[in-house]
């Protein structure tokens, strides 16, 4: 109802596209055309007889509205202010292309062509008017007006027609007349303009006859403008002046002036017609248009099947698509990995400028101890304090054992005995206690001796980490420059920047490509066109998958762009990869060099407690021994001088134990002998095996 009784504003306009926008979803989904199950009669007046038409088939129905649509436009666009290009063509233009001509004679080929241009050329008029207030280029507002006649003359064609003729009746002369007025009238604008031009490019002979030929159409214009309103009169009349004035002085001017031929109008090039109109294009399934298909949940098995039809062309190209990138992502990834080229640590040069947060963290703790090297040294020093008393104290015992063992070996002797054989273990002492302290004192060496290799490698370990901890103690500046770092020319680092330019456009090149993969992906599964399919003939099916496919051209353009740029972008990387090598191989040996440093500097300070700990643990073992060894040096003393004690006591009762001298026949003086030293004769000596006074030591001789 509101269709058929629509207000004559925008509003109704919009009233009619939804109508026809809904009739196209309904008639997808029901059978209302010719012939059809639920096809209905519907009636409409045709405008120029006045006879009512019925036809049973829903597409009439649409017919009658998009004439009305266009019908109504023209009537807005006479109301309207004369600046807008689009015009009620669109309506016509579509009705003419996509429904029967049989339905109505105001609906035939020829009337709706007559339409189409009346309209087309009307919208021309308007941007020709615009065009002439913004003072555009002669040239430019020639060919529109030109346009405006083409147009034009394609409506008298129109209206020339026989059966045009007969439907329209006497309208058709005057609208014949009005149309092949504004022929000339706007023939006579065209060639006003071109002479304009001539005159702008010192032509003066073709601005006369340009001139000329304007002036000739316009009287033929006021010749067929007899009968119209007094508003085109007074138009023609203002023209008249223009043109009159334009082409009396340009005449005058060659005449006396310039004297330049005059050309023959038929040897100059045409003006060609520039089309700038537009007709407003009718799209029924325009949802910003129709609204929303208020028959939504009726989809036809129909289009469910062509819609999986659809999928299936969407996963085609899909597969296609993938394919291809697989294969240069498999490409890339090969080339890649064996050049062993990671773009994050290529340019390591940063790292050398910083000391690193581990080796901060280190230097840190440090400066909050300011003592700890000292601690270390002085800790030391007391260890080998301790050690050197226990040595001392050991040897000390040691060399008592050898004096004991020493004597009591001379006193065996003394007593008769033989030496014991080369290599054999010395002769048992004669003192328990001695026996005792000889085993205690070999058990403290053998400890010692076990304890010195320990206090060696520690001794060892803090030489090797106390300059290191003296470093770290020390400014930041000093543990800067103990680390290694590159020395590159600038040759050599114009060659890194240009290895990290190129991988740095491979990663570009990747991360685009996942991009637009992931973009088709997203467009692929947001692609849902059952509504269109709907609404769409069977026979129309392919050339709509062929139309909805498109939509895919643009990425698929860019996939293929960044596909092929591959091969020029490896072909860069291996060249610069190639002047990369020595600067790598330098890079890689600073590189070790810097983090074996770092390691070494590190490990020095986690040493340090070990060290300290180590160190108090030897002090603690020496101190104990210490005591230990001072009591058994004690115990050896003693032992040594009990053993001494023993030996005299031997040595006395042996010598009591020899026989007093025999008495003998007293001699002749000369016979005797001067007694020994001892005051012995010489018969007085003892027999063989006893004891020798001049065999003792001097020391037990003067017992």
């Amino acid at each position: 109802q509101s269709a058929v009784n629509v207000p004559r504003d925008f509003e109704g306009c919009s009233t009619l596209r939804k109508y026809f926008g809904q009739l196209h979803y309904l008639q997808s989904r029901i059978p209302m055309g010719a012939e059809q199950e639920a096809a209905v009669p519907i009636a409409w007046t045709e405008i120029f007889s006045g006879k009512t038409v019925t036809h049973e088939d829903i597409k009439y129905e649409q017919a009658c509205i998009l004439y009305n649509l266009g019908a109504l436009h023209s009537m807005l666009g006479a109301m309207d202010k004369r600046v807008s290009e689009e015009c009620a063509a669109g309506a016509f233009t579509y009705l003419r292309d996509h429904f029967p001509h049989t339905y109505s004679v105001d609906m035939s080929h020829q009337i709706l062509n007559l339409n189409i241009n009346l309209m087309l050329g009307q919208a021309q008029e308007c941007l020709l008017e615009k065009s002439m207030l913004d003072n555009r280029k002669s040239f430019l507002v020639a060919r529109i007006s030109a346009q405006v006649v083409d147009y034009y003359k394609e409506a008298c064609r129109a209206l020339e027609n026989s059966e045009t003729a007969s439907l329209l009746g006497k309208i058709q002369k005057d609208w014949k007349k009005l149309v092949q007025m504004k022929i000339y009238y706007f023939a006579a604008v065209a060639h006003l303009h071109m002479g304009k031009q001539a005159e702008e490019q010192q032509k003066f002979g073709e601005r006369v006859i340009y001139f000329q030929s304007a002036l000739d159409k316009l009287n033929e214009a006021i010749k067929l403008a007899k009968g119209q309103p007094e508003t085109v009169q007074e138009a023609l009349r203002f023209t008249m002046d223009v043109i009159g004035g334009k082409y009396n002085s340009a005449k005058k001017d060659n005449d006396f002036i310039y004297h330049e031929a005059v050309p023959a109008l038929d040897t100059l090039q045409s003006v060609k017609g520039a089309p700038l109109v537009k007709a407003l294009p009718v799209n029924p399934t325009d949802p910003a248009v129709t609204g929303p298909d208020i028959f939504a949940k009726l989809v036809p098995m129909a289009a469910h099947e062509a819609s999986s039809l659809y999928s299936e062309e969407k996963a085609k190209l899909l597969r296609d698509v993938m394919a291809k990138i697989e294969a240069k992502n498999e490409v890339l990834d090969q080339f890649t990995d064996s050049m062993q080229l990671d773009p994050d640590t290529v340019d390591n040069l940063d790292m050398y400028s910083h000391i690193p947060p581990i080796l901060m963290e280190k230097c840190a703790a440090l400066s909050v101890r300011p003592d700890t090297v000292k601690n270390l040294v002085q800790s030391m020093q007391v260890l080998s304090g301790v050690f050197t008393d226990v040595e001392a104290s050991l040897k000390e015992i040691r060399d008592l054992l050898e004096e004991d063992e020493a004597q009591e070996r001379k006193l065996q002797e003394l007593l008769g005995k033989l030496p014991a054989p080369q290599g054999s273990p010395p002769p048992p002492s004669s003192s328990p206690g001695l026996a005792e302290v000889s085993k205690e004192c070999s058990k403290y060496l053998e400890v010692h001796e076990k304890a010195s290799f320990t206090n060696t490698e520690l001794h060892k370990a803090m030489n090797l980490h106390i300059g290191n901890l003296r470093l770290l103690s020390g400014p930041l500046e000093q543990v800067r420059a103990a680390l290694p770092s590159p020395a590159l020319t600038e040759d050599e680092k114009q060659v890194l920047q240009n290895l990290k330019r190129i991988l740095g456009k491979v990663q570009e090149m990747r991360d685009q490509r996942t991009s637009l993969e992931q973009q088709l992906r997203e467009m692929i599964q947001k692609d849902d066109i059952t509504t269109s399919l709907v609404t769409t003939d069977r026979s129309e099916m392919k050339k709509l998958f062929e139309e909805q496919l498109k939509k895919y051209d643009q990425i698929k353009v860019y996939l293929e762009q960044n596909l092929a740029a591959q091969e020029n972008v490896l072909k860069a990387l291996t060249d610069a990869n190639v002047k990369y090598a020595a600067v790598r191989k330098a890079l890689a040996e600073v590189e070790h060099k810097w983090n074996t440093t770092v390691q070494t500097l590190v490990a020095s300070y986690e040493a340090y407690e070990d060290l300290m700990k180590k160190s108090q643990e030897g002090k603690d073992f020496y101190t104990d021994l210490e005591g230990k060894a001072a009591k058994l040096l004690e115990k050896a003393r003693a032992a040594c001088q009990a053993a001494e004690a023993n030996r005299q006591q031997i040595l006395e009762k042996e010598m009591k134990k020899q026989p007093p001298p025999r008495p003998t026949a007293p001699k002749p003086a000369l016979q005797r002998k001067e007694p020994d030293a001892a005051g012995l004769d010489a018969g007085d000596l003892p027999p063989p095996g006893s004891l020798v006074l001049s065999e003792l030591p001097e020391e037990l001789r003067s017992l």
